[in-house]
């Protein structure tokens, strides 16, 4: 497959920028194969640099302002050099992506509210020219592939992904932005909370992954959001129990969560492990819901993997 930008030609140059990917499809800390190919008119063009950009819609800090279009990684991959006249120029690139990179596809399907692109940039002596965007599809590490299926085993529904613009208090970022992925609760996990957000803030050892727990809910001032951290590495992470681990992560934030609202009336604790409890002795009956965490006492569920902070 392959995917290519190109740009008008400049009124006052002549030069069209084409932009070609030969995979649009790659993972953070990957480096992004591609060409970028100029093609001048009836005379000389001097180009002074050329950088390429990968761009996305992000939130503002404001949640009142709207999202705004930001260029967030951008690397030079050529400096001064001449189109001659009727002739092609040919750049080949390797894009290195930030391990923070947020993520566009999730259980191969495209998140619908996210989306990035490749932006050229060629520098003239007569301004700036941008080729078209060339679209590029980020898809998970296999840490936050693990966890996502995790999640999905789990119960949880995704409704929603974003990016927010700013660092998180106390995270190590390179970024200046971070993504948000927001689930339903799973009807195990519910009471205590009603939604959970996901962030990933990866690099080359492994992830932190922060839980917010009804973060917005309380921006309505409905309730309160409470943050919970843990980590996760990239090694050895294809033999951890990985449903295991996400239910201890999401059992010690629900505690967390609950106990800081000890005063509302559906704070409850789960002491059990939610993924592994049997199924109820009886048929239930219709008209009879979920009381709570239903089953007996778990059987090897655990938090290893992270430590909660």
């Amino acid at each position: 497959m392959r995917l290519t930008g190109v740009s008008p030609e400049s009124g006052g140059t002549g030069l069209s920028v084409h932009t070609t990917l030969p995979n649009p499809s790659t993972r953070p800390g990957l480096r992004l194969p591609g060409r970028v190919t100029l093609r001048a008119g009836g005379q000389d063009v001097p180009v002074r640099w050329l950088r390429l950009g990968l761009v996305t819609q992000v939130e503002p800090d404001d949640p009142g302002a709207p999202r705004r279009l930001t260029q967030f990684h951008q690397v030079p991959i050529a400096g001064a050099f001449v189109v001659p006249a009727g002739r092609r120029r040919a750049v080949d690139f390797a894009l290195p992506l930030p391990w923070e990179t947020p993520l566009t596809i999730v259980g191969g399907v495209p998140l619908m509210s996210l989306r990035m692109g490749l932006r050229t940039e060629v520098s003239l002596d007569v301004g700036l020219e941008q080729g078209a965007m060339v679209p590029v599809f980020v898809h998970p590490l296999p840490t936050q592939q693990h966890i996502l299926a995790a999640l999905d085993t789990l119960g949880f529904n995704m409704r929603q992904a974003g990016l927010v613009a700013g660092r998180l208090p106390g995270v190590v970022q390179a970024l200046p932005l971070h993504q948000r992925l927001g689930w339903w609760v799973a009807p195990l996990y519910a009471g205590p909370i009603t939604e959970l957000e996901v962030t990933f803030v990866a690099d080359a050892a492994g992830l932190e992954v922060i839980l917010w727990a009804d973060r917005r809910l309380s921006l309505t001032g409905i309730t309160h959001q409470s943050i919970s951290r843990f980590r996760a590495w990239h090694v050895g992470a294809e033999r951890a129990d990985w449903v295991a681990v996400v239910d201890g992560w999401l059992r010690h934030a629900i505690n967390r969560h609950a106990a800081a609202a000890a005063h509302g009336h559906w704070s409850a604790r789960i002491n059990e492990s939610a993924h592994v409890s049997r199924p109820p002795d009886q048929p239930v009956r219709p008209g009879y819901g979920l009381g709570g965490t239903a089953g007996g006492a778990g059987i090897g569920g655990g938090g290893g993997g992270g430590d909660g902070t």
